[in-house]
């Protein structure tokens, strides 16, 4: 590890020697670098979820913190506490005893997903902070819109029970060699239905599209059983998928699971970041509504944020008529191919009754998503004011949000200076929109490739007073990615026994020492490795293609000998021509060897 140092080569510590050093050195040394860090750097946002920790068999609440260090928006693993009950009560008392070396009066929001016990949370911790700083207040954004769209996918299809069957596929199979035999010796196939995940429904595309994919086989499946080809499996999975063989609609209706799944997936997948992008998060979640599936046009024409969140979408006189509904290609394409067979089952009527409960499946989401939706709060819509494209096109636009922005701070006394604060704020904001605000780079912001905290910084340079607010609305997080990936390194510390100590001592040091430059993870290195291979397997794909021109230019141009006239003279070109291609391949093939022994190189230097 370390080849330069005598002293280390000889350096051995064992397994307990090694705890004790994390627990009680490392650790401690890790925490108070980040507490004052912290503490310097002025406002902070406070974000907390909890999970079951299996080792302590206790519920685990970790606790992370985002703040302004370096010229960008840092989050970062402050500590975890371990408690029974999860009343507010007790999240409170442990928040405050793992935030206990913070300047809790710079804590500016808290971030959290959306049972109402996190809600009375905020509500216990506003009336405490304003009682300790002079009636300051949190600013509020909601809870995390990430699990609200899960939740309102799960409520959008509850009506079908599309989860107990999805799940029935996956487990009559599960660790079951007996039936996976029977499965493939009866249809031939050795594709398997995928686990379904319950608590993250949008995650279930792949579930959904693996479901379309095999139906076939499984109808073949319980045709065998039924004929008593294969074994019975006499099993609630497999009563419930018999069931299912009587709905004509089933593939329509998990073709319809899987186009909702698939348009929420692209916006889970951007706002899946630690990096800030609140001032996105309003116009994308206000584009995901699914009003326009089966909202009448007139209803959404110049239709705002905020009103969105007030659509009836319950109301079916909002409604488009049922056979107008967008339900999704896929379920369209279904219905027609079942109408069109002789003999189907499926009417105009059973058609009729799909759509409608397509549109109150519709209008279920809509509602859900209404009723925690970060829409609903002042800052998330007006936030918009940041974002570089909304400068450039429409600056009047921006200045109205900002000084929205700026009076909500000024009640919520988290604007240090007061109202002649505010309005140098707003005066350097028109100032930078007049000047700075139309240059190209502000059109031609690409929102989640490059950094808006980044770039902010550097164009804001000239604007001290509106550069440290812009920093503060920076730190509003959207969501709770950052605590749930925290929970995977929970997951590769937990060990049997392990005091509650070591544990948090342990995700200190794993998490230090990947923030640390220079770091190399797991799957930094597979990837290099299956670069490596990659550029293997091209080069020897390039050796091959080269011998076989090199054949072939050398036979044309032996066949040219024995030929005359216009006949040889067409075989000298071709072979020419097969020469000129096995000369470009060649260096192309030089040149991957290059980059092969390069990625050899870095694979052998990684720590």
């Amino acid at each position: 590890m370390f080849p330069d140092s005598e002293i280390a080569k000889k350096f051995a510590c064992g397994k307990d020697k090694t705890g004790y050093i994390v627990r009680f050195g490392l650790a401690p040394y890790f925490k108070e670098q980040l507490v004052n860090s912290i503490n310097k750097a002025g406002p902070f946002v406070l974000m907390f979820d909890e999970s079951l920790n299996q080792a302590t068999k206790k519920k685990q609440m970790d606790v992370h913190i985002r703040y302004w260090d370096d010229g960008c928006v840092r989050a970062r693993y402050l500590g975890s506490q371990f408690l029974g009950h999860g009343r507010a009560e007790d999240l409170l008392h442990h928040i405050k005893e793992c935030g206990a070396q913070l300047k809790m009066r710079q804590l500016m929001s808290v971030s959290m997903d959306g049972p109402n016990v996190n809600f009375k949370l905020v509500n216990l911790l506003q009336k405490e902070h304003a009682e300790l700083y002079g009636g300051a207040q949190l600013v509020l954004v909601g809870s995390c819109g990430l699990h609200t769209l899960h939740n309102a996918v799960k409520a959008g299809f509850t009506m079908w029970q599309l989860e107990r069957l999805l799940r029935a596929m996956h487990y009559l199979f599960h660790n079951v060699p007996a039936r996976r035999e029977d499965f493939t010796s009866l249809t031939g196939s050795s594709c398997f239905p995928l686990p379904f995940c319950g608590h993250r429904w949008v995650e279930n595309v792949r579930v959904a599209e693996r479901a379309v994919e095999i139906w076939p086989m499984l109808q073949k499946y319980v045709d065998g059983v039924k004929n008593k080809k294969i074994p019975n499996p006499a099993t609630a999975s497999y009563d419930t998928i018999a069931a299912a063989q009587g709905d004509p609609l089933i593939i329509a209706k998990l073709q319809f699971f899987f186009a909702i799944s698939r348009t929420f997936s692209p916006f889970l997948l951007k706002f899946q970041t630690d990096e800030p992008v609140m001032p996105f998060l309003a116009k994308d979640l206000a584009e995901l509504l699914l009003l326009r599936r089966f909202v009448k046009r007139e209803l959404l024409e110049a239709i705002t944020p905020l009103k969105l969140t007030k659509v009836d979408a319950a109301d079916e006189k909002n409604w488009v008529s049922p056979m107008n509904a967008d339900i999704g290609l896929g379920a369209e394409s279904v219905i027609k191919a079942l109408q069109s067979k002789p003999g189907s089952r499926v009417g105009e009527l059973s058609v009729l009754t799909f759509r409608k409960e397509c549109m109150k499946g519709l209008a279920a989401m809509v509602k859900k998503v209404q009723e925690k939706s970060p829409l609903k709060f002042p800052v998330v819509r007006h936030i918009a004011c940041l974002d570089p494209t909304n400068m450039s096109r429409d600056p009047e636009w921006c200045i109205g949000k900002m000084k929205s922005v700026v009076q909500r701070f000024l009640e919520d006394k988290q604007l240090a200076g007061g109202v002649s604060a505010g309005d140098v704020i707003v005066q350097q904001f028109e100032r930078f929109l007049s000047v700075e605000g139309r240059g190209e780079g502000f059109l031609s912001f690409q929102p989640f490739k490059q950094r808006l905290d980044v770039f902010l910084h550097e164009a804001l340079s000239t604007y001290p007073e509106l550069r440290r607010f812009c920093q503060s609305l920076l730190l509003l997080s959207h969501g709770q990615a950052t605590v749930e990936r925290g929970f995977s390194v929970n997951k590769e510390v937990e060990t049997v026994n392990l005091l509650e100590e070591s544990l948090e001592a342990q995700s200190l040091r794993k998490i230090k020492v990947q923030d640390l430059p220079g770091s190399t993870t797991e799957e930094e290195t597979e990837c290099h490795t299956a670069s490596r291979e990659e550029q293997l397997k091209k080069r020897k794909i390039l050796k091959e293609v080269c011998a076989v021109l090199q054949k072939d230019a050398d036979q044309l141009a032996e066949q040219a000998e024995g030929k005359a006239g216009s006949l040889m003279a067409q075989l000298l070109t071709k072979s020419n021509t097969l020469r000129r291609r096995h000369k470009e391949k060649r260096i192309e093939l030089e040149q991957t060897e290059k980059e092969w022994d390069s990625k050899a190189n870095e694979l052998r230097h990684m720590p």
